[in-house]
């Protein structure tokens, strides 16, 4: 009897510029049916300092002006541009070899439960018809307002991936992401039970924010700095208070409500600033365990994917093993996907899946009321 050939992968490119606002990450990714996306190739661009202002202002702008939102829009895709096409050229690529780019965009602010009364909204800083025509590839972007329009958070939108990536692993799985903010999914070992996940609150957001008001840099390497101050109780009880902390899932966040503003608004300004970096770890080792106390499973020794920038954090891992004393921590590295990675990798998938009209949100996850399909398309 004779057998098909299996079907060759199709190549997709995510990319992805989180709150760290420091690059464009762009990942090949290889996708092919009836198995999990496979990490090809990476490739980063680093954000010029003065595109990385640019886009910190507009993110806390109570007014905007038109002709700056172009000119941050049209030189953050243009460093999209150059980083596909480094990628290609790297890889030896051709822009005809790949199926679709998947752009998230850069957020500037997101309000799934409206402001002040208003509608909802999310806004992710994009031009996908300008960077098709800078790449010559296919496009989809608009990944998040097509949940919001059905009543979604429209975040997390990675546990889904995370369950393309993870769930044939088998057995109960827990995917911890340490990006900007940090947001934790659970893998149901049974199949029938449905995927949970959300935001635990900030990661490195503030983190970086704080650490680059008080140095040259912009982000804590491996924690050392917050590793030598001491955690502020008083401080860290203020910081617990937010009212995010102890909302139920489905719940997301961003830096309209977590930024240096919000920060220093609970500050005596008796506080040493190291220790203020100290209690911010805490604050994120806290909110995780909070949030994990959150999810179905009561397992005492539970098993975390660490992903994201923040898991080279050697200061925050140490306190998150203090808050998760029974906890066993794992790399994504250990099954093919490197740390850094899984974003990027998350949007290349999500491009897929709009191509071949599959949902790409997860109602359980966002709060919609239903899947969808996400993202909307534009050709070369």
């Amino acid at each position: 009897m004779k057998t098909s050939p299996p079907m060759s992968p199709s190549y997709y490119v995510g990319l992805m510029s989180g709150t760290s606002l420091d690059g464009i990450d762009a990942a090949l990714v290889a996708i092919a049916p009836h198995s999990p996306p496979e990490l090809i190739a990476t490739h980063v661009s680093p954000m010029p300092q003065s595109l990385h202002n640019l886009l910190l202002n507009l993110c806390h702008a109570e007014q905007v002006n038109f002709a700056e939102l172009a000119e941050a829009e049209s030189a953050f895709c243009q460093l999209q541009a150059n980083a596909v096409k480094a990628l290609l050229i790297q890889e030896g690529v051709t822009a005809e070899q790949i199926h679709a780019i998947g752009s998230h965009g850069q957020t500037i602010e997101h309000a799934p439960d409206g402001h002040n009364g208003g509608p909802a909204y999310t806004l992710q800083l994009d031009n996908p018809s300008l960077l098709a025509e800078l790449t010559g590839c296919t496009v989809v972007a608009d990944f998040r307002r097509r949940d919001l329009a059905a009543g979604g958070q429209a975040a997390p939108l990675a546990p889904a991936f995370h369950q393309a990536l993870f769930g044939h692993q088998g057995g109960e799985q827990l995917v911890l992401n340490l990006g900007g903010f940090a947001n934790v999914t659970w893998l149901p070992s049974n199949a029938a039970a449905q995927v949970i996940g959300f935001d635990t609150g900030p990661a490195n957001v503030l983190l970086d924010a704080w650490f680059s008001k008080h140095h040259n840099g912009r982000f804590d390497q491996n924690g050392t700095w917050a590793a030598g101050g001491q955690i502020d109780q008083t401080l860290l009880q203020q910081l617990l208070n937010e009212p995010f902390f102890h909302q139920p899932p489905p719940r997301s966040t961003g830096r309209e409500l977590f930024h240096l503003a919000w920060l220093e608004n609970k500050l005596t300004g008796d506080e040493s600033a190291e220790d203020v970096q100290a209690t911010l770890v805490e604050l994120t080792a806290i909110s995780v365990a909070q949030g994990i106390q959150q999810l179905p499973s009561r397992h005492n020794e539970v098993t975390l994917i660490v992903c994201g920038g923040g898991a080279h954090n050697t200061y925050l891992m140490a306190r998150l093993a203090v808050q998760l004393p029974k906890a066993i921590f794992k790399s994504p590295a250990d099954l093919g996907w490197p740390e850094d990675w899984i974003e990027a990798g998350a949007f290349a998938w999500l491009a897929h899946q709009r191509l071949h009209n599959l949902p790409g949100n997860l109602p359980s996850v966002t709060g919609a009321s239903g899947l969808r399909v996400l993202g909307g398309i534009y050709a070369p």
